[in-house]
């Protein structure tokens, strides 16, 4: 789970020094598009694979996000934010977890700076192109500044025509691979203004669990 979070967790980046500057105008390209978008829908796959452990889980989920709100469905829990509190809904364990979001902590969820490409603390460059079922798919490779990131690179698979990203390839410093492909990309679509709003009527149920 924690892997999958850290994966969607792509901050933005103030800096540019030493990096291409195809790629910085690429991204720079994307990022301006994503944030003329009033909302955006993704459905996606993710897939984390260890060939030396035998090891290939795959799973889908979506995601709404509306400035920094959002509604991410993944392996069962949904998790709801408001712009100021995080409810992370298990119906399997009844329970709903309510905490304020920090940006700031590793591996906490933040699928609204998904699309946001220019991650802290990486170098990048324009990487090589390939052709998916007639969609031309530009990568750009990060790599990590920091020796000791666990991470040896990131490729970040952007379509050439729409601007939007296509995947994320992380491969780990134990050659454990994750990917995550977006399956359908909706923009500006009619959507309730309760849709970020936690309705407690539905849980009365559930355990509330309030972290703080």
């Amino acid at each position: 789970m924690k892997k999958l979070f850290i994966l969607l967790l792509i901050t933005c980046s103030t800096t540019f020094a030493q990096n291409d500057t195809k790629a910085k105008a690429l991204l720079n390209e994307v990022s301006e598009k994503v944030k003329g978008y009033d909302n955006i829908a993704i459905k996606f796959k993710y897939v984390l694979e260890n060939v030396s452990e035998n090891i290939k889980q795959e799973t889908h989920g979506d995601v709404t996000m509306q400035g920094d709100k959002y509604k991410l469905n993944i392996l069962g829990i949904t998790r709801l934010f408001d712009g100021k509190k995080l409810h992370t809904i298990s119906p399997e364990d009844e329970e709903v977890t309510v905490s304020s979001e920090n940006n700031d902590e590793e591996g906490t969820i933040t699928p609204s700076k998904m699309l946001s490409f220019y991650e802290d603390g990486f170098s990048y460059k324009m990487d090589i192109i390939q052709n998916v079922r007639g969609r031309k798919i530009q990568y750009v490779k990060l790599t990590p500044i920091d020796s000791k990131a666990t991470i040896k690179y990131i490729l970040l698979g952007i379509d050439a025509q729409t601007k939007h990203i296509y995947n994320l390839i992380e491969i780990g410093e134990n050659d454990t691979k994750t990917t995550l492909t977006v399956n359908s990309f909706k923009t500006n679509e009619p959507i309730s203004k309760t849709l970020f709003t936690f309705d407690q009527s539905k849980y009365k149920d559930y355990y509330i669990n309030k972290l703080d």
